[in-house]
């Protein structure tokens, strides 16, 4: 079956964006990196207000465009980017909620692996349990780039869950099995990476926690600078 872009989701044309992906969740960090760190900044995309930039950043050329909440969306839009577009590599740069008891605010998470609740790994029909992981090389750049910055960061497990707001809520189930935090995407993103044979990797910037309570939605979008030029440095 013929491919063919602009998408239902993304009006870019083939050669639009870099090789390389960072992706927020929010469309206004999105505007706020692009607006920020890149140069000779294009618009490549804006189709639901996911907005797409491409730029350079030192010389290298890269994008940057929102994923939006959950796994179903990041989905579509990774999956376009890795299947559609010719992008190799697509790093997440989102916020996260704290589960091991040592995280602080503003403190980043490397996501070597992504547990989740969700069944997005049905559709492979594999014969067992599939574990979403990282790709080494991204992984240990963003190691490398986190210690030459000096910032506080730890390296495991995320939890990608498909649920908010829960009727259940799971307490001390994912801490006692050592997972770091908690988010939305990562799993799938892993997972579209690894069927398409590409690269991803999910940085995290800690926003709140059940004890170390929360950064304001502006704070996310606007103060979460380290995350992005660890990913801007690795892309």
């Amino acid at each position: 079956m013929e491919h063919l872009t602009p998408t239902p989701h993304n009006s870019a044309r083939e050669g639009d964006f870099a090789k390389t992906v960072l992706m927020p969740g929010d469309p206004l960090r999105a505007k706020y990196i692009a607006d920020t760190f890149l140069e000779d900044v294009t618009l490549v995309n804006n189709v639901r207000g996911i907005q797409g930039y491409t730029g350079f950043w030192k010389g290298k050329r890269v994008s940057v465009m929102a994923s939006g909440m959950g796994i179903p969306s990041i989905g579509i839009y990774s999956y376009e980017l890795y299947n559609f577009y010719g992008v190799e590599s697509i790093i997440r740069i989102g916020s996260a909620g704290a589960i091991h008891p040592d995280l602080r605010l503003r403190d980043i998470v490397i996501g070597q692996g992504a547990c989740t609740n969700s069944r997005f790994a049905d559709q492979f029909g594999l014969p067992g349990t599939f574990a979403p992981i990282a790709d080494f090389g991204l992984l240990e750049k963003a190691v490398a780039a986190s210690r030459k910055a000096g910032v506080r960061f730890m390296v495991g497990n995320l939890l990608s869950s498909d649920v908010f707001y829960s009727d259940t809520p799971a307490g001390n189930a994912w801490e006692k099995m050592g997972v770091l935090a908690v988010e939305m995407e990562s799993a799938g993103l892993y997972m579209n990476a690894a069927r398409a044979g590409k690269k991803a990797l999910c940085i995290c910037t800690i926003s709140d926690g059940a004890k170390i309570g929360a950064c304001s939605a502006e704070e996310r979008q606007l103060t979460f600078t380290q995350m992005m030029e660890i990913a801007l440095e690795i892309a």
